[in-house]
């Protein structure tokens, strides 16, 4: 590209994993509406540009309110083929060597829509994604805290025929009023059941609910984290234990955690030795997928080549792909920041 920063550059060639990335978040309004005519669902929106305009939001539960209508237009196993299939044609344009991807069936099974039917369509899209662009994947099947643990339980029991498909849990969705501890008996049963389990926590929510996240979930990371600076026991726990954060820059400004991305803790983040990493949490809605965080970052934040390069090791040392695999992203990483260094 003409006049590109050559940090950009760098960007653009590193192999990257996605931690953080809700598969119904990269709903697209032109794929919404798609979906809504062929299975003859009315939407409350006359337009794409409509739908754009709504994107406007003052926090976390109003997006949620607009997430939770569009995806009512998802009802077969090939809408959530198509879904998936669209994200990961952006994750290889992106250069996402790995991602594991987040999935929330409590908002489909409640709208009727089979269980087995949300989990084909995406499984479909990503062994496809596989085959043909050498994308390695993980599902994290979320529960939704602003949900009783009770309807995590019964979602889990629907869950029991699929486990060897499904790679770990997830809690997601408003953090306001749902501290982890809320579900802690659920965590423990998917511990038992050998689920690892991640988090969402200290988006919104304080930094006592990281805590929880770490002490009554086993969470293995922390989605978002970015309130984990506020108590600093906290940041060197999470230091020491090598806790990954799975942060998302322009969620967090379209969200209001930050007024402006510039005033962004990422770079403090890696300061303070912590394994930060970017992602796009629901890039339909946040205005950019995995590169167009980054670059944004770099821009804002004034990133270094350094920062860059730490961002992108600590996805693929944050990623559940086995060491062998880490240690070849690794060395590939090492082999195009010595190439960019030089130059070429």
């Amino acid at each position: 590209m003409m006049n590109e920063h050559p940090l950009d550059q760098l960007i653009r060639a590193l192999p990257k994993a996605e931690l953080h990335l809700h598969i119904e978040g990269s709903l697209e309004p032109e794929m919404m509406f798609a979906l809504a005519e062929r299975n003859e669902i009315e939407l409350p929106y006359a337009s794409v540009e409509e739908v754009r305009a709504a994107y406007n939001f003052t926090d976390l539960q109003s997006f949620l309110d607009l997430y939770y209508a569009g995806a009512g237009v998802l009802i077969t196993e090939q809408d959530f083929y198509d879904l998936t299939w669209a994200y990961l044609k952006r994750a290889q344009a992106d250069h996402i060597v790995h991602t594991e991807i987040f999935f929330d069936p409590q908002t489909h099974t409640a709208r009727g829509v089979e269980f087995t039917t949300v989990l084909s369509g995406i499984l479909r899209a990503l062994r496809q994604a596989e085959d043909q662009f050498g994308i390695t994947s993980k599902l994290i099947m979320c529960f939704l805290r602003h949900l009783s643990e009770e309807d995590g339980f019964a979602t889990l029991e629907l869950a029991m025929p699929y486990l060897d498909r499904i790679d770990g849990v997830g809690l997601d969705s408003g953090e306001r009023g749902n501290p982890p501890e809320k579900f802690a008996r659920l965590f423990a049963r998917c511990a038992e059941l050998g689920l690892p389990a991640v988090a969402h926590a200290g988006e919104e929510g304080p930094a006592e609910y990281i805590w929880q996240a770490l002490d009554l979930l086993n969470s293995r990371r922390i989605d978002h984290g970015v309130r984990c600076t506020e108590d600093p026991a906290l940041v060197a726990r999470l230091a020491a234990e090598r806790i990954p954060l799975t942060v998302c820059p322009l969620s967090n400004l379209k969200l209001c955690v930050v007024d402006d991305l510039a005033k962004h803790n990422l770079r403090e983040l890696l300061a303070a030795g912590l394994v930060a990493m970017v992602n796009s949490d629901d890039p339909a809605y946040f205005g950019g997928y995995l590169n167009q965080n980054l670059l944004a970052c770099r821009e804002k934040l004034a990133l270094t080549a350094a920062e860059i390069i730490q961002l992108v090791r600590n996805s693929i040392e944050a990623s559940w792909l086995p060491d062998d695999t880490k240690a070849f992203w690794q060395a590939e990483i090492t082999r195009i920041a010595a190439r960019h260094a030089q130059g070429e």
